[in-house]
C-alpha cells in the first residue's frame, strides 16, 4: 500500500497501468483451478517495481499502447513471483508478503512446479505477444542470471564474501533483472542503441542500490515498519555488506567472523552480532555506497531524449535509497 501511495504521487498513469496489469495477470492465471487459486495470492502483495520500471522506459517515446505491453509486464512480475517461490524452497520460508509461501501450504514438490509454471507461464505470454528475438534473448538471460546469483549464494552460505564477491551477487539477484526492465520498456518503445544502453546501465546502479539499501535495513530497519525482525539474512547464513564492512573496522572482528560463520545461530547470537555491526561505521560506508550508484543511475539519464520519463526515473532513484521499508 504504501508503494502504491507512491506511484499514485509519482506519476496517475502509472497507478492505472499498475492496475490494469494486475486485471490482466489474474486472467491470464485460469489456465486451472488449483493453479489459479495457488498462485493468486502470491500475486497480491509486492512493489510491482520490476513492470512499473517497464512502462515509463516504455514511454519513452509517443506510440506507447497499453494493451500492446501488457503482455510483457505481466510476464515480468510473473518471473519475478516464480524465483520468489523457488527462493522460499531453498531458504525453508514458511511467510512471504503476509500470507504462507508455497512450500508451507502444499510442500516443496508441488511448489517447485508452481514456479516452473509461472516461468512457463510468462514465457507464453512473451511469444503470444510476439515481441520479436530481442525481447525473448533479455529474459532467457535474465532467468539465467537469477538461477547463477541464487546457485551462487547458496553455495557461500556462512562464508563471508569478498567486496567483489559479494557485488557479484547482488547484481545477478537484483540489479540484472532492474537493468531488464528498463532494456525492455526500451527495446519496445524502440529507442536507438544509446537510449537503451543508458536505461540498462540506470538500472543496474538502481538495482544494486536498492539491495544494499535492502541489507541496511536487515540491520538498521524499524522492524515496525519492515514488519521483519533484525538479521534475518544472518539467520538464512547469507553475509552482507554492513558485516563485511565491520569485519574489516570493528575491534570485535574475530568475536563477530565467529558469529556470522557459525550455522543455527542462537538469537543471543544475533543480537550480538547486530550489536557489533551497529558499533561500526557499516551504516555510513553502506549508505555511501548505495548513494553512489544513486548518482550513477542518475548520470544515465541526461541520455534521455523524453524529459518527463527522465523525471519520473530519477524520483525513483529517489525513493529506492531513502525508503524505511
Amino acid at each position: 500500500m504504501r508503494f502504491l501511495n507512491f506511484i499514485t504521487e509519482l506519476d496517475e498513469a502509472s497507478t492505472k497501468d499498475i492496475a490494469e496489469l494486475n486485471k490482466f495477470i489474474e486472467s491470464a492465471l485460469k489456465d486451472d483451478r488449483f493453479i489459479g487459486e495457488a498462485c493468486l495470492p502470491l500475486l497480491k502483495g509486492g512493489k510491482r517495481l520490476r513492470p512499473l520500471l517497464f512502462f515509463i522506459c516504455a514511454k519513452s517515446t509517443g506510440d506507447f499502447s497499453l494493451k500492446r505491453v501488457l503482455p510483457l509486464a505481466a510476464a515480468i512480475e510473473l518471473i519475478h513471483t516464480a524465483s520468489l517461490v523457488h527462493d522460499d524452497i531453498l531458504d525453508q520460508s514458511k511467510i512471504r508478503r503476509g500470507i504462507a509461501t508455497s512450500n508451507a501450504k502444499y510442500g516443496a514438490q508441488i511448489a517447485v512446479l508452481i514456479g516452473d509454471y509461472l516461468f512457463a507461464k510468462a514465457f507464453q505470454l512473451v511469444a503470444e505477444g510476439n515481441y520479436g528475438d530481442k525481447v525473448s534473448l533479455v529474459l532467457s538471460k535474465l532467468v539465467r542470471d537469477l538461477c547463477i546469483g541464487e546457485i551462487t549464494q547458496d553455495r557461500s552460505l556462512f562464508q563471508v564474501p569478498t567486496m567483489t564477491e559479494y557485488y557479484y551477487k547482488i547484481r545477478m539477484k537484483t540489479a540484472v533483472f532492474l537493468a531488464s526492465c528498463c532494456r525492455l520498456g526500451g527495446i519496445v518503445s524502440e529507442l536507438d542503441k544509446t537510449e537503451v544502453d543508458s536505461l540498462t546501465d540506470y538500472g543496474i546502479n538502481l538495482g544494486l542500490a536498492f539491495q544494499i539499501t535492502d541489507d541496511i535495513l536487515d540491520f538498521f530497519g524499524d522492524t515496525n515498519i519492515t514488519g521483519k525482525a533484525l538479521g534475518g539474512d544472518l539467520k538464512s547464513g547469507v553475509i552482507t555488506l554492513p558485516v563485511i564492512r565491520a569485519l574489516e573496522v570493528s575491534p570485535q572482528s574475530n568475536t563477530l567472523y565467529e558469529i556470522v560463520t557459525k550455522q543455527n545461530l542462537s538469537d543471543t547470537d544475533i543480537t550480538k552480532a547486530i550489536d557489533i555491526i551497529k558499533k561500526s561505521d557499516s551504516l555510513e560506508y553502506s549508505k555511501t555506497r548505495a548513494y553512489t550508484h544513486i548518482e550513477a543511475a542518475r548520470i544515465n539519464l541526461s541520455d534521455l531524449i523524453n524529459n518527463s520519463v527522465a523525471h519520473i526515473l530519477e524520483k525513483i532513484a529517489s525513493f529506492v535509497v531513502d525508503r524505511t521499508w
